[in-house]
């Protein structure tokens, strides 16, 4: 079975995704942004990386907050996305405290676009992924703006989801180029994504959204 409008059947599975989130309990909410730091802070992705790469957190998030304090604290190298005015792209900058951070695009907090603390893109490390959803598979529904599509298809160290488990998809529309995460965490579990090899390429741009109709928005049962 086949869905006939991709964008409309992403935005549905974003707005269910932001219901969930919104109406989290705040005390639900704070235990699950906790075991879900706990996880991550215990991957040997994380405790190998001299880079740690990581969104900032909107209310609606995943907390990261507490993740770039312990990754300060523990001597990592942090570095911020900070959006490029008037383009699609955004950039990462090494930061050495959240004072650092001040309101930019979309009202989240960005750091200032210093020269000599922009990471270049050929280094390495953990990337914490944001994502309104993530599925079985790695694949991630993010915001719709591509900002993180295009980053991660030049990214090449780890990526990680941080995803509540309300919102974890068994199966999400994703295009050719769309890059799964290497691991996805969640408040009850850390999966390791196995990471398939491309098929051959027959069109370009083609999304697969098979039998999206039948599962969109089922939950994972732990």
């Amino acid at each position: 079975m086949y869905t006939r409008n991709i964008k409309e059947l992403k935005n549905s599975l974003r707005l269910r995704s932001r219901s969930f989130r919104e109406t989290m309990d705040p005390r639900r909410k704070e235990r699950a942004d906790q075991a879900i730091f706990r996880r991550l802070v215990s991957l040997r992705e994380y405790l190998r990386a001299e880079w740690v790469f990581t969104y900032v957190s909107k209310p609606i998030e995943v907390d990261t907050f507490a993740f770039i304090r312990k990754a300060l604290a523990d001597g990592k190298r942090v570095a911020v996305p900070r959006c490029v005015p008037g383009t699609r792209e955004m950039e990462f900058y090494e930061i050495r405290s959240e004072r650092e951070l001040k309101p930019g695009a979309f009202g989240v907090l960005e750091p200032e676009p210093e020269p000599s603390r922009l990471v270049g893109e050929g280094v390495r490390g953990l990337c914490v992924v944001p994502g309104f959803s993530f599925d079985s598979e790695g694949y991630r529904l993010g915001y719709g703006k591509g900002y993180y599509d295009r980053f991660l298809s030049r990214f090449r160290g780890c990526t990680v989801g941080a995803c509540y488990q309300g919102c974890v998809c068994r199966l999400l529309p994703h295009g050719y180029f769309d890059r799964p995460v290497d691991v996805l965490v969640t408040e009850r579990y850390i999966r390791n994504i196995p990471q398939k090899q491309p098929a051959p390429r027959k069109k370009e741009g083609k999304e697969r959204w098979t039998n999206t109709t039948r599962t969109e928005g089922r939950r994972k049962k732990s």
